[in-house]
């Protein structure tokens, strides 16, 4: 493990995707216990995609009181939570099952047309949960995008400005499939935790560069370049 200077992200580099799992699973644990033993409720933020398959694995055999944490999306793909597609159903399936089968689920997803329809509803519910958020994971792209915080995307800049008065935003991504509503900047800051998980050389390049380059262009650099919540950076190849 090193660390740089007050406030870098905190980088551990593990030898293998299972071992990078075991670690996570565990912080993430430690996290949710501290914020029950705070306020009696625990609240986590996941993604979906592939990334964090594995380390839901883990995560749903920990025994905790999980009928009190609420886990919520970073980010959502515009179509049905049946669809396979939907990061709703991918965390149903990988993670609110075994030991972790109790946990409360809150999407972002609504019955409306478009993401931007979605906006008001999606800020609605996030304002229900308990805030801050005890833990955040998230993944990157090799685009540097983290959530559905996009570069080159129209909805970056809001998504981006932590003084924005919306917890979520709509974007339609021009690389990636389906319109997407994303947590912002400022809801993904509002938290104790941020766990950014990258598997392989190439995100480990993209990270190195994220952390002096400008978010317009790696998104992802907002969170690394922010000093009001740790970042713990997990890797393995």
């Amino acid at each position: 493990m090193t660390q740089a200077r007050k406030n870098s992200p905190i980088e551990t580099r593990h030898g293998d995707r299972a071992a990078l799992a075991r670690v996570v699973a565990a912080e993430i644990v430690d996290r949710l216990q501290i914020g029950l033993q705070r306020t009696g409720h625990a609240s986590l933020v996941v993604p979906g995609g592939s990334t964090p398959k594995q380390i839901f694995g883990e995560l749903r055999q920990q025994v905790m009181p999980w009928s009190r944490v609420t886990v919520t999306l970073s980010d959502e793909r515009w179509v049905a939570t049946t669809h396979p597609d939907s990061n709703q159903q991918q965390v149903c399936a990988s993670l609110l099952q075994d030991e972790a089968a109790h946990a409360q689920i809150v999407g972002l997803m609504s019955d409306v047309a478009t993401p931007e329809q979605g906006v008001a509803r999606c800020n609605a519910r996030l304002a229900r949960l308990p805030r801050p958020f005890d833990a955040v994971m998230l993944g990157m792209g090799e685009d540097g995008h983290t959530a559905s915080l996009f570069p080159g995307s129209e909805a970056l800049a809001i998504g981006l400005d932590p003084t924005a008065g919306s917890d979520c935003v709509a974007d339609h991504p021009t690389d990636a499939p389906h319109a997407r509503l994303s947590l912002t900047l400022r809801a993904l800051l509002d938290s104790r935790q941020i766990l950014l998980c990258l598997f392989g050389e190439e995100k480990w390049r993209v990270y190195q560069t994220a952390r002096e380059a400008d978010p317009r262009n790696l998104p992802v650099a907002a969170l690394l370049q922010q000093d009001r919540v740790p970042v713990a950076v997990h890797w393995a190849p």
